[in-house]
């Protein structure tokens, strides 16, 4: 059963740089809309001013729900119109949300060795996952890829929450698709992997879908896609799948964002 969708006015706690590159988006918010599952997304109404006039909403994956504390982090890249607006908003000003929404990760009770794989801002979409396999005390090994140490994002996160981080950089020569289907293998070799997850990069996904065919693991990926409505009414993040031998097409909203690795198709 789907669980109920929201539309609620939090209050900004903080919207702090973290980087160069990336800033982190703290909120209060009600417990209604912190009832969320790993790889779930929320719709974000950005403010508009004289400068800044975006039009439609903006999804963006959850880094951190705090059911405890009343709170609800968001990691992002200023890249646009919209999160340039949303890095203008400071402590104590509301904020239009809507969601949870889409589906989430899984993790099956047979999982015990998890191996998650990301790059840049994708490990913030990851960031509930080991939080979730630290609750259900889960052995998990994350590969961190960036183009340098200044990009690497929620190691220390990641660590305090039990995981192994495997750290891997374009400026220090380590992040090739050679060297991380190696050390992939080095980990399936040593104590076995049982799970697979990744977030956005084609070239990840191609590479851990040769390992999965090749050593039978499950996986999953959380796909980013364009979206106007974020509630699966408007058609407009349609991606192709490749099901059973046949393409499908489906909502990356509604179905997803969280889709079978195996199935997924680079774009």
């Amino acid at each position: 059963m789907a669980k109920p969708i929201h539309e609620v006015e939090c209050t900004i706690i903080s919207n702090e740089p973290v980087n160069g590159e990336y800033r982190l988006l703290v909120l209060n918010a009600p417990s209604k809309i912190l009832d969320c599952e790993p790889g779930q997304f929320f719709h974000l109404l950005c403010p508009v001013s004289d400068t800044l006039q975006p039009y439609l909403r903006r999804p963006m994956s959850i880094y951190g729900y705090y059911p405890d504390k009343g709170e609800l982090h968001f990691l992002y890249k200023v890249t646009g119109e919209g999160t340039s607006a949303i890095a203008t908003l400071k402590a104590g000003d509301n904020f239009n949300v809507l969601g949870p929404l889409g589906r989430g990760f899984d993790i099956l009770p047979n999982w015990q060795n998890l191996l998650l794989v990301a790059r840049g801002v994708g490990l913030a979409t990851l960031a509930p996952l080991a939080l979730e396999a630290r609750r259900l005390n889960r052995k998990l090994t994350a590969i961190c890829s960036a183009r340098s140490d200044q990009f690497l994002l929620s190691l220390d996160y990641f660590r305090e929450l039990g995981a192994t981080v495997i750290p891997l950089t374009d400026e220090a020569g380590t992040s090739s698709v050679e060297n991380m289907h190696s050390i992939i293998e080095g980990l399936i070799a040593d104590e076995g992997i049982d799970a697979m997850y990744t977030c956005g990069s084609n070239r990840i996904l191609k590479l851990l879908q040769t390992v999965g065919k090749e050593h039978n693991i499950p996986g999953q990926i959380a796909l980013e896609q364009q979206m106007a409505c974020g509630i699966g009414m408007c058609q407009c993040c349609v991606r192709a799948f490749n099901r059973n031998g046949a393409i499908v097409n489906e909502r990356v909203c509604r179905e997803g964002p969280v889709f079978d690795l195996q199935e997924a198709i680079g774009c």
